[in-house]
């Protein structure tokens, strides 16, 4: 079942397209009957400990990136945990960001009521972000009304128009794609992480910037990754939450 489920997995999110430094797939291989199958964010001890009775954990943020230079300190408690317990560990990380389905963009618009309409945020070459386009123009407070339901803690930087027809997303840490979203006419932008560097490029650019969360943002792909493997296997799954404010 492990095989089958990590077969299925690399094809859906299209794993070897990808080139980055997260190293995607089955990352840690633990025994090969898989009946339950945990979702979270991040690879870290407190998802692992709360995953303790499950045979496979998959996560947007690995253990593994670039690659691993030495077993010891943190890496070799969490490595000995998932070995020692005899859990997989499968990662998708840029790919399950772009995923026009259950990817992290694709599913934010979907909160808004929106469709992907066009790809945009360039990384390495690829495109991992989506723009969507409201029918009529929304006011802003109404949208922010939809952003406090994903984190009540955002933070909105209101340079742009009050109304907004065009909605650009880029889950976690991406500040990086707000010129292009500005070339694009974007009127609002969402991304996760708040970027300092941001705030000038954002004002002297005409566009409303809203920081929801690296942690808040990156939730919605595992959680729709997650119904489509219990629609695929005879699994039983479970999304854990570890929240980190971030």
């Amino acid at each position: 079942m492990l095989y089958e489920i990590v077969e299925f997995l690399d094809e859906f999110l299209r794993i070897g397209e990808w080139e980055e430094r997260s190293k995607n797939g089955l990352q840690v291989e633990g025994r090969e009957e898989v009946e339950r199958v945990a979702f979270a964010v991040d690879a870290c001890m407190e998802v692992f400990e709360r995953a303790r009775d499950f045979d496979m954990i998959v996560v947007h943020h690995g253990i593994v990136w670039d690659g691993i230079d030495y077993v010891r300190g943190i890496v070799r408690r969490r490595l000995e945990f998932l070995l020692k317990n005899n859990i997989s560990l499968y990662a998708a990380h840029l790919p399950l960001d772009a995923h026009p389905s259950v990817g992290n963009n694709a599913q934010i618009l979907k909160k808004f009521g929106l469709e992907p309409k066009e790809s945009f945020g360039s990384y390495k070459g690829r495109e991992i972000g989506y723009i969507g386009e409201f029918e009529s123009e929304v006011a802003i407070d109404d949208v922010l009304k939809v952003v406090e339901g994903i984190n009540p803690n955002f933070i909105s930087l209101r340079f742009g128009k009050d109304y907004v027809k065009r909605m650009g997303v880029v889950s976690g840490r991406g500040s990086f794609a707000l010129s292009e979203a500005i070339e694009k006419d974007v009127d609002l932008f969402l991304t996760g992480e708040v970027d300092h560097s941001a705030y000038h490029i954002a004002k002297e650019g005409k566009i409303n910037l809203v920081f929801a969360g690296h942690y808040a943002t990156e939730t919605f792909g595992v959680k729709a990754l997650m119904v489509v493997v219990a629609q695929e296997f005879d699994v039983e799954v479970e999304f854990i939450d570890v929240p980190t404010g971030l």
